[in-house]
């Protein structure tokens, strides 16, 4: 079974950290992947945006893809602004969603949300590789983006 052989090679895998135990100081970088699972909880989640903020605070790199910039809107500072307005960002498209048919099933739109926190949302083609870098934040706007951002944080980490 490959995802027992996976989760025997990564043994952390078997037991995720809790975000509230999460130490930035014990990490290089931090990634979030896509999934509308984000849009559901991490858009909303206090303890992820305060980790976020601290992650960009920090200058170490931060990876974020396809709807994984969901996160980004937990991200409020001190003055209930949101940390990430002003950056420019790649981000699962409302053309994208409403091309995989759920954009009229959607409670709210990624694009339309960080739009009107302040973010910069760089639109490439629907469903080519695209990667934004804006300083210390690195994001790719669907699954095949997820590779080129992958090598370009890598880079961020010499």
């Amino acid at each position: 079974d490959r995802i027992a052989a996976a989760l025997d090679a990564i043994p952390e895998l078997r037991r995720p950290l809790r975000l509230e135990d999460v130490d930035l100081g014990d990490h290089a970088a931090v990634f979030y992947p896509g999934g509308h699972g984000p849009m559901e909880d991490l858009a909303v989640d206090a303890v992820s945006g305060r980790l976020l903020v601290d992650a960009l605070r920090s200058g170490k790199p931060l990876g974020v893809v396809c709807h994984g910039p969901a996160a980004l809107l937990a991200a409020v500072t001190e003055d209930g602004s949101n940390a990430f307005a002003g950056y420019q960002v790649a981000a699962f498209t409302n053309a994208e969603e409403f091309q995989a048919g759920l954009g009229d099933k959607a409670k709210w739109l990624l694009q339309d949300r960080l739009t009107e926190a302040g973010v910069e949302v760089r639109v490439g083609e629907p469903w080519a590789p695209h990667v934004v870098v804006d300083r210390n934040l690195i994001t790719g706007q669907n699954p095949a983006s997820s590779a080129p951002l992958a090598t370009e944080l890598l880079k961020h980490l010499g």
